[in-house]
């Protein structure tokens, strides 16, 4: 009997969490959960452009994207529809603050760069506010993606914004990495429109949020966000 339980416990190891999977194989990971999630990437993103069809709503389906690729990234069962009405409807006050706190330091900080660059060769003191106005909105472009991904937490407001300023601050690569699959896949897609029109539709919004917040997903999850058996 003792030889039994022996050769059963060599011939079952204990498994290894998605957490220490993902860890070791990261590339073998992200490929297992896209294959996965295939579908439920479609249907987030057809439920994100339906949602979008009222202007006013943006920022809501925004958020709602977000948190529930957050979930489907941490490998929490997600029912798309179901969970995306919830957020969509009852969390309305955060999407909108965070997509005022995204926006407004992103749209004057860009702005600000733009007007304070054409002017330093007239004055060289331009150079001054422009260096602030960089520094604006490239903390704000690498607490965005953070934000999003803290939201969830019952923490308030101001303490969630500031976290993800502070992980924007001390934790930049992952953001950067995020940031440029997140933004840099979207721009591509817009760029060659209408080419990229059937993956606009179908992918074009919620697999770079896909691949943002999997690039997060280590600092997140180490920061208490989501549950650590997440990959």
């Amino acid at each position: 009997m003792l030889l039994q339980d022996n050769d059963y416990d060599l011939m079952t190891p204990e498994p290894q969490t998605n957490e220490e999977s993902c860890e070791k194989t990261g590339l073998p990971c992200f490929l297992n959960l896209v294959v996965s999630q295939c579908v439920k990437l479609v249907a987030v993103n057809l439920l994100f452009l339906i949602g979008c069809i009222p202007i006013v709503t943006i920022p809501l389906s925004l958020y709602a994207m977000n948190q529930v690729i957050h979930r489907m990234i941490r490998g929490e069962p997600v029912k798309c529809f179901q969970s995306y009405r919830k957020l969509f409807r009852y969390d309305w006050e955060k999407g909108y603050i965070a997509f005022l706190l995204t926006l407004l330091p992103l749209g004057g900080a860009g702005v600000g760069m733009w007007f304070y660059f054409c002017r330093v060769r007239s004055n060289p003191l331009f150079f001054v506010p422009f260096l602030v106005c960089s520094t604006t909105f490239l903390v704000t472009l690498l607490s965005s993606g953070y934000l999003y991904g803290l939201l969830e937490r019952e923490e308030p407001m101001k303490e969630t914004v500031r976290f993800a300023v502070i992980l924007g601050i001390t934790k930049p690569l992952r953001a950067v990495l995020a940031a440029l699959g997140c933004y840099g896949l979207l721009f591509l897609a817009m760029s060659i429109f209408p080419l990229s029109g059937l993956y606009l539709l179908l992918l074009g919004f919620s697999f770079p949020c896909f691949l943002g917040s999997f690039f997060l997903r280590t600092v997140l999850n180490t920061s208490g966000s989501g549950k650590e058996d997440g990959c």
